[in-house]
């Protein structure tokens, strides 16, 4: 039986989980898939060591980012968005090679690309965290011009969010949510972007699928804007995973 997981802390509400053990029963598969929850990433060897079944690990908040320097090789999306959220374990004999993926990107660029419009050329990123490199790879190969709103120290095409004006708005018609903001149970919360300068030419990603509808995304659909949350990129990039998981297996 083949087994699989996910590494994050806290795992108290994980999508993966659910979303495997369902698929595979589904389709009978003879799989497994556990949440192994770890408080410190240097806890990530003792999981690929204690469990020598695993072949295949997703990676999840906060480690998509502190993972990189355990693996042995990266795929050319988690090599230049500087994040991982998908391990491939390979083991032959006594050792044991660790590839690691970003599914992330090709799941945003799958659900973000049919909303387009021909004036989504200039993107306002909400978040500065392990899952807005997925978004700024995938926007960089498009050649759609971005610049992050963050409340960490300021990087190189970083702002902070009370510079959001009303002329941003009015030119960055993109607008992508990439941090947990807003997610069940924390409901009432949203970023604090000037909402009543959103117009019906704006599209607002949001990267939380839970719950289904955020207050961001109400906020900009009763301002006339095009939104979508994250639960369709989950999906796919889980299924981009599992093709990794298994090529050549």
């Amino acid at each position: 039986m083949k087994k699989y997981g996910l590494i994050g802390y806290p795992l108290t509400h994980s999508f993966s989980k659910r979303f495997f053990t369902e698929k595979f029963e589904r389709e009978g598969t003879e799989a497994s898939y556990d949440n192994f929850e770890i408080a410190d990433i240097t806890l990530f060897p003792e999981v690929i060591e204690k469990h020598p079944g695993l072949t295949g690990l997703n990676v999840t908040i906060p480690y998509k980012e502190q993972v990189l320097p355990f693996l042995d090789e990266l795929d050319d999306s988690a090599r230049e968005a500087g994040a991982v959220n998908t391990v491939k374990i390979s083991r032959w004999h006594d050792k044991t090679w660790l590839k690691g993926y970003n599914t992330d990107t090709r799941g945003f660029a799958k659900s973000l690309k049919p909303l387009l419009k021909p004036w989504h050329t200039k993107a306002l990123i909400l978040g500065t965290g392990g899952a807005s490199k997925a978004i700024k790879y995938v926007l960089g190969k498009w050649n759609i011009d971005f610049i992050s709103a963050s409340i960490e120290e300021l990087q190189e095409n970083e702002i902070r969010y009370d510079e959001i004006d009303e002329k941003m708005m009015a030119q960055r018609l993109l607008i992508i949510h990439a941090t947990p903001l807003g997610t069940y149970p924390k409901v009432d919360a949203c970023p604090p972007i000037p909402y009543d300068c959103i117009s019906n030419k704006h599209l607002l990603f949001d990267l939380v699928y839970n719950p289904e509808m955020t207050l961001f995304m109400k906020k900009g659909k009763a301002q006339g804007a095009a939104v979508k949350n994250g639960y369709e990129m989950l999906v796919q990039q889980a299924l981009e995973s599992y093709k990794i998981w298994n090529e050549d297996a």
